[in-house]
């Protein structure tokens, strides 16, 4: 399968340019069908998630534009991303994921980790999916190169998966989505900032 073929490869590209290092990988729910969302920056940190949680497989959200061209679109579904209009979602938007997840799949999403309106937007779409598939969402961090030729120059990759947050008693009201929306910013936040200051444990 091209998925699995592509996160061996990019598990031994970053391992031969230098350290990859994966802190908090038991915090990944042994049950099947979970919302994980990550910080961003660039692609490297979509690859960095799916090769660093492998063999579990991830279905990533990537906006509608990147699979306008035939050959693109086909690429990208053959690695598990599916597209979603980030600028008028609605509940067509849902649907997809929701399947997913009820099939016992892994859901990405990939908010920059800012507190823009289009992030905070991403992160509640999050919150509202786990929510409505009653299972729990997992903040995680990336933080390391964001190109070609920052990665080939061996900079770290650094993968920090926090504790899973728990929706799993089913579909929470306006409130309720606010407070857990900014909990999942506020800790993925946190995340990426030990990165940053080198306090993940495993880099010592």
């Amino acid at each position: 399968m091209m998925y699995n073929f592509f996160a061996r490869l990019a598990n031994a590209v970053f391992k031969s340019r230098g350290k990859f290092i994966i802190e908090g990988k038991e915090n990944l729910p042994d049950e099947k069908g979970y919302v994980i969302a990550c910080t961003h920056r660039s692609w490297v940190d979509v690859v960095a998630l799916g090769a660093g949680v492998f063999p579990e497989q991830i279905h990533f959200m990537a906006k509608k534009e990147l699979f306008e061209k035939s050959l693109a679109g086909k690429f990208l579904t053959s690695i598990n991303a599916f597209p979603v209009n980030r600028e008028n979602p609605g509940t067509s938007t849902l649907k997809i994921p929701l399947q997913l997840l009820r099939k016992g799949k892994t859901v990405g999403i990939f908010p920059s980790g800012t507190r823009s309106s289009e992030e905070a937007s991403l992160k509640r779409g999050a919150v509202t999916i786990a929510s409505m598939a009653k299972t729990v969402i997992v903040p995680a961090a990336f933080y390391g190169p964001e190109s070609v030729k920052a990665l080939l120059s061996g900079k770290p990759i650094l993968l920090k998966i926090g504790q899973p947050i728990d929706l799993s008693s089913g579909k929470k009201d306006k409130d309720e989505l606010s407070q857990i929306t900014m909990q999942l910013s506020e800790t993925m936040l946190a995340l990426e900032e030990e990165l940053k200051s080198n306090k993940i444990s495993s880099r010592k």
